[in-house]
């Protein structure tokens, strides 16, 4: 079984990544600029990028606008992504609401609300969370009656900048169902929230009798948003593994330039256990990342297991990359003018995005009992 990307993916791989130099202070732009100011500047410019790139309908089929290549192709934009912190809506737009609506969403609703996303004219989201904790479905309160949506959501990524969101909710008959909303109109309200990393956005969104489209089967809502969140989990762990390797490359980069009693920091031992703990951490996720593209790629039931395998790796590999690439550049590594923070603030929010690292670990282990159990 071959789990490596293919040359035509490489190739996809090289042409993004040169593509994307110019933006490469996009993220501290945003960052000084600011909540609400990731689709300004740079930022801006990114986002028609990647609508005239074909990257945001690079797994939408051809007859809704899009280029029709695979997941395989998306995992492979999300790390490029995640290597320069991009400070655009991809995952929210791309992985969460995309993936969803092509999953359990109408022949029609696809038609008008995918055409739009492959164009980038569309930033969607998906909102479940209604507060601290875990997400399950008795904390839901969010409820839809009579083809209206009444509640509140937050923290929303992305629901900042989204014309419109993917909610779930309690349904009439006291299941829970995912339902589509168009933000703009009368009903919904947002107040944009403060994070420790200003540049992804986020919000709480209120519904007071907004018009609602229910999407999948009565009943369904639980088990489709599972789903969505395993799909969004093996797309993310790329984002988390692109941006460890990008602290990795920043930290032996300064550990070979960076002198200190006439020698480069990066031969002394310390440095080097630090560089190579990292080293070791992004191999292991690497590797259960392209088990979940493989996974994400073919469907079926090695989804969960495996986008639960690749999402606790690659949290863990982002979040140690970024605690030693502080490390390795010492004092400088704190301030305000190297980017080192900047990777730390993604990789804590990306690590708690779509739940905990402890949520997908009890995720893991349910999986693997399933497996065994045959």
């Amino acid at each position: 079984m071959n789990f490596d990307f293919s040359e035509d993916q490489r190739q996809l791989r090289d042409t993004a990544r040169r593509a994307l130099v110019p933006f490469a202070g996009a993220a501290r732009e945003a960052l000084e600029g600011g909540p609400g100011s990731e689709l300004g500047g740079l930022g801006s410019g990114m986002w028609s990028l990647a609508g005239e790139m074909g990257w945001l309908g690079a797994a939408i089929p051809e007859r809704f606008g899009g280029v029709g290549l695979g997941r395989l192709e998306l995992c492979v934009l999300a790390e490029e992504f995640g290597r320069i912190l991009a400070p655009i809506p991809f995952s929210s737009t791309v992985y969460a609401f995309a993936e969803t609506l092509m999953a359990c969403a109408d022949e029609a609703t696809q038609a008008h609300w995918l055409a739009q996303v492959a164009a980038g004219k569309a930033i969607g989201c998906l909102a479940a969370s209604e507060g601290a904790g875990t997400v399950s479905p008795g904390r839901i309160e969010a409820a839809l009656r009579g083809g209206k949506l009444y509640g509140s959501k937050t923290p929303v990524a992305d629901g900042d900048s989204a014309h419109a969101a993917i909610v779930l909710a309690k349904d009439e008959s006291g299941g829970l169902r995912l339902v589509l909303v168009a933000l703009s109109q009368a009903g919904v309200s947002r107040k944009v929230l403060e994070t420790l990393d200003p540049t992804r956005g986020h919000a709480e969104l209120s519904f007071d009798g907004a018009a609602a489209t229910p999407l999948g089967a009565p009943g369904s809502g639980w088990g489709e948003y599972e789903r969505a969140c395993d799909r969004v989990a093996a797309l993310l762990a790329f984002e988390q593994l692109g941006g460890a390797q990008a602290c990795l490359d920043m930290a032996v980069g300064y550990a070979k330039s960076r002198y200190a009693f006439g020698r480069p920091i990066g031969s002394f031992q310390a440095i080097k256990h630090k560089l190579a703990d990292m080293y070791v951490a992004i191999e292991v996720a690497r590797s259960n990342a392209y088990y979940g593209a493989w996974a994400l790629e073919q469907g079926g039931r090695e989804l969960a297991q495996a986008a639960a395998a690749a999402r606790v790796a690659a949290s863990e590999a982002f979040t140690l990359a970024a605690k030693e690439n502080v490390q390795t550049h010492g004092g400088m590594g704190f301030t305000w003018a190297a980017d080192c923070h900047m990777f730390m603030r993604r990789a804590k929010l990306l690590a708690v995005q779509i739940g905990a690292p402890g949520v997908w670990r009890e995720k893991l282990v349910r999986a693997l009992e399933q497996s065994n159990q045959g």
